[in-house]
Formats: structure tokens, C-alpha cells, sequence
């Protein structure tokens, strides 16, 4: 038979996923237009009433996202503009309706490689905290999302929260997403960029990721290092190589080619590096 439960708290939560497999249920934006016509044929865990999940906080070391957080709530949040990225993701999954009720967390545990909020956490070199019974343990995103729809979370484990280093929430960050129309569409391509400035005028520090553009999202390392010391300025248009994206693997489907896939990657994560710089349209019409 199967069962339905809705604990109260993370520990009777966590007590449930010791027992066996449970599917965990949270703003189910994901999980109903999966089941479609098929019958349920897994026990359901509904984390709805957990309040402890839902909310952003500031541990000392971490600035950290609550598993059940909605996107509503980080779009509107009060946070550094290094996350400006994540927020500008936040308000291009799906409509107002699913972004009031679809989680973080859920976005990154249904690992579609159209995920709008997996490069902006990269950008921010999140971790995922995972938590069951006995342990807690905190895996990079970049670990944690192992391919299409998979994830590295083990039975009796759930994703508790999403942490973003102190370190990394300096800086100011852009995310541009590239669609077939301009709103409720899956991405193309998407990109994130951030970037932190020295007194100098030039990049310290840069973080780039990719999304759509393979089974993962990923950074790309090679061109992150291309941008070190390289002025904020509207020259940075022409700062991503043919080199830099040897590691994209774009598919072939309805929404794009592998060849424009590839192109419209190159065109948005040089639009989001001089969106993060803050350089002025009218300055690159000049």
C-alpha cells in the first residue's frame, strides 16, 4: 500500500526517510507534470509543512537558502549584487504562479540540464547540504548534479539548503537567458557571470557558467582565467574565445541546433560579463 506523509518537523522527516523510499514532495511544479496521466506508484513525503526549510539566513560563514525556499522569495530578497544573477533567474522560471510555489532546492533536485537557477549558483560556488538521519553532508553544486536528471543524493538523504560562501558574495553578477520568446520558455542557453573588481578598475576574480549547453551546467574555468586583470569596460565584448567553450556539448533538438547552440553561448556570456561590469548600451553602440 502506498503512503502519504506530512511531518512537522526536519527530524520526523528525516525519521521517514530511514524507513525506505520515500518521493519527496514540495512545490510540485516538477513532480505533477512528471507523473502526467500515470498512476502514483511511489510513497509520497510532503515537506510542505517543514517552515524550518523555507527562508534565507546569514550563518557568519555562509549566506544560506532554505531547501523549500520559493523563487518569489529570492527575487525579492535583500541580497549583496553578487547574487543579482540568481535573482534575475529567479524571475525566469516559469510564471509568477510556479515562482511562487517552486523551490530552489527543487530545481536542482529535478537536474534538468534547462535549470535557470543552477549557473547563477554556480557562479556563486553554492553547495548543496544534504541531511538524513545519522549525518549531514555538503557537496559543490558541481558535484552534487552528476547528469540529466540525476543527483548524487543517497537513500534516506534530502536536500536541506543551498549555502553560498561568504566568500563568494562579493562582486556583481548578470544572468542572461536566451529563449524562443521572451517569457515562459526553456533556455537555449543561459549564462551567469560575476565578477569582482580591484581599485585598479580591473578583474580580480571571475565566475562563468554555462547552462543548456550540455548534460550539466558547468563553469568554464579557461575563460575565468582569461579575464584576470582585464579591465571592466566594454571591451570584455569580445573576451570569449572559440577556446574557452571546448567543453560545451549542446544536443540537437527542436529549440536549437548543436552549431547555433554554440554560438548563442559565445553572444550571452559576453552580454552577461558586460551586463556584471555595468557597462552602459549606449557605450557600446559608441
Amino acid at each position: 500500500m502506498l503512503r502519504y506523509a506530512k511531518p512537522h518537523s526536519l527530524e520526523e522527516a528525516l525519521a521517514l526517510l530511514a524507513e525506505g523510499p520515500w518521493r519527496i514532495l514540495a512545490g510540485g511544479t516538477d513532480f505533477y507534470p512528471a507523473l502526467g496521466a500515470k498512476p502514483l506508484r511511489e510513497n509520497v513525503l510532503d515537506i510542505n509543512a517543514l517552515s524550518e526549510l523555507r527562508g534565507i539566513s546569514d550563518d557568519g560563514g555562509h549566506i544560506v537558502i532554505g531547501a523549500r525556499t520559493p523563487w518569489t522569495a529570492i527575487a525579492h530578497a535583500d541580497l549583496p549584487p553578487a547574487f543579482d544573477a540568481l535573482k534575475a533567474a529567479a524571475r525566469e522560471v516559469g510564471s509568477i504562479q510556479i515562482q511562487n510555489v517552486g523551490t530552489v532546492a527543487g530545481n536542482l533536485c529535478n537536474a534538468s540540464p534547462a535549470a535557470d537557477g543552477v549557473p547563477a549558483l554556480m557562479a556563486l560556488d553554492a553547495e548543496v547540504e544534504l541531511r538524513s538521519a545519522g549525518t549531514t553532508r555538503r557537496l559543490p553544486l558541481q558535484e552534487f548534479i552528476l547528469g540529466n536528471r540525476k543527483t548524487a543524493i543517497r537513500p534516506g538523504e534530502m536536500v536541506t539548503a543551498i549555502r553560498v560562501p561568504r566568500a563568494s558574495t562579493r562582486g556583481s553578477s548578470a544572468f542572461v537567458k536566451l529563449g524562443a520568446r521572451r517569457y515562459l520558455v526553456i533556455s537555449i542557453a543561459m549564462a551567469a557571470a560575476r565578477l569582482v573588481m580591484g581599485s585598479d578598475g580591473r578583474i580580480t576574480e571571475a565566475a562563468v557558467a554555462i547552462g543548456s549547453c550540455s548534460a550539466v551546467a558547468q563553469r568554464l574555468p579557461a575563460l575565468e582565467a582569461a579575464l584576470a586583470g582585464r579591465a571592466m569596460d566594454a571591451s570584455l565584448a569580445t573576451a570569449v574565445k572559440a577556446e574557452h567553450l571546448v567543453g560545451l556539448a549542446p544536443i540537437d533538438d527542436v529549440r536549437g541546433s548543436r552549431e547555433y547552440r554554440i554560438e548563442a553561448a559565445r553572444e550571452i556570456i559576453a552580454r552577461a560579463l558586460l551586463s556584471a561590469a555595468g557597462v552602459p548600451e549606449t557605450e557600446l553602440a559608441a
